[in-house]
């Protein structure tokens, strides 16, 4: 399983290679939960930085499509890890949990703020588990989301041109 970190061509990462810096993960299912956590995080930011630009119908359809087809992915991912089972409303319920956790969280000229960030963090940390985590939670504010961001705000500029 390989998991991109940036959405552009220039570095990939595989699970062993993030692992290798220290940060261990243990089965693919604890892996979809961390990339659950991203992806809350991201969808949140999305609507965050469209919230402005767009109304709240636009919105709304943006943030709705969106999450159906995270979820519809997630589906087929944990069904081909997990087995037979209900993986889309899960995914929903978490980015709707999120997005009110997010939404008390100031964002600083576009950006998530420190808390916001820190929070994000904290979510990945509880993921994670026990080995090394006091480190996870400054890998995501200070390389994950910084490494985020541009492409995140490079995806809905071309998805809004």
């Amino acid at each position: 399983m390989r998991v991109k970190s940036k959405w552009n061509r220039e570095r990939e990462h595989s699970l062993h290679d993030l692992e290798n810096e220290g940060f261990q993960t243990d089965t693919n299912t604890q892996r979809l939960d961390i990339m659950a956590e991203f992806l809350a995080f991201l969808v949140h930011l999305a609507d965050r930085l469209k919230a402005e630009q767009l109304d709240q119908q636009e919105r709304q359809a943006f943030i709705t499509s969106l999450a159906l087809h995270l979820a519809d992915r997630m589906q087929e991912n944990r069904a081909d890890i997990q087995g037979k089972g209900t993986y889309r409303q899960p995914l929903i319920d978490l980015l709707n949990a999120r997005a009110a956790d997010y939404a008390e969280f100031a964002m600083v000229d576009d950006e998530p703020g420190y808390a916001f960030k820190r929070y994000f963090g904290e979510k990945v940390r509880a993921v994670m588990g026990a080995k090394d985590n006091q480190w996870i939670t400054d890998q995501v504010i200070d390389i994950e989301v910084p490494e985020t961001l541009p492409p995140l705000n490079k995806a809905l500029r071309d998805l809004f041109a």
